[in-house]
């Protein structure tokens, strides 16, 4: 990568692993519509996704996912947030990914006001240098759409960047903007979906995908 370079890390199953306050903050909204409350083991597939579509599944069809969203909201933006925990090596990772002259960002389907606490709580902000996610009307939800911003608002090049993430929206969405994308494999998304999405390289550790952007890219 020349120096020009970027990197987008999704949030969710690449920096940190989010399950407990996601599928907890899912099941409070389901208990508060009286509706079946899977266990968080069975809710790990909502991570990742964009979570509206999630809940149009889960209660089968469009009547309430908008209020669900409202109830997850309620335990997500005050407990939920922080029940949260940064991978191993992570930080480290991102130190020595910083060492050379190169753009980092953060693309999340996540709304933005939520992530940009959460990368701060973390004491991740540092190794970034914007952190782009959704509205919290629903816009820029989709990985694509998103990309789409970033790339618009840094200028970055897509052919000299690249997005690393854990689910099939992270690979759909780099590709759909010209960006190379890589599959870890420690979060929430199988190998198989994301080499059917179309990712160039899996990863099954932070350490490993310091080792394959260093010695692809230098």
């Amino acid at each position: 990568m020349p120096t020009e370079s970027a990197i987008f890390f999704d949030l969710d199953g690449t920096l940190t692993d989010p399950k407990p306050g996601i599928t907890g903050s899912i099941q409070y909204a389901l208990r508060k519509l009286d509706r079946p409350v899977p266990s968080q083991d069975e809710l790990t597939w909502c991570i990742g996704p964009p979570l509206r579509a999630s809940f149009v599944l889960l209660l089968g069809g469009e009547q309430l996912a908008d209020r669900a969203i409202e109830l997850y909201r309620e335990r997500f933006a005050d407990v939920g947030l922080f029940e949260n925990s940064v991978y191993p090596d992570i930080a480290q990772v991102l130190a020595a990914l910083r060492e050379r002259p190169r753009r980092m960002f953060v693309a999340t389907s996540k709304p933005h006001v939520f992530a940009t606490r959460i990368i701060a709580h973390f004491e991740l902000a540092g190794y970034f240098d914007r952190v782009f996610g959704s509205e919290l009307d629903g816009t820029r939800v989709n990985k694509v759409d998103l990309l789409a911003y970033a790339i618009e608002q840094t200028g970055v090049d897509p052919t000299q960047a690249l997005m690393i993430g854990d689910r099939s929206h992270d690979v759909i969405g780099a590709i759909s903007n010209g960006i190379r994308a890589v599959g870890v494999t420690y979060g929430y998304g199988t190998s198989e979906e994301l080499i059917e999405a179309g990712a160039s390289h899996l990863c099954a550790s932070p350490r490993a995908v310091f080792d394959h952007i260093h010695s692809s890219f230098g």
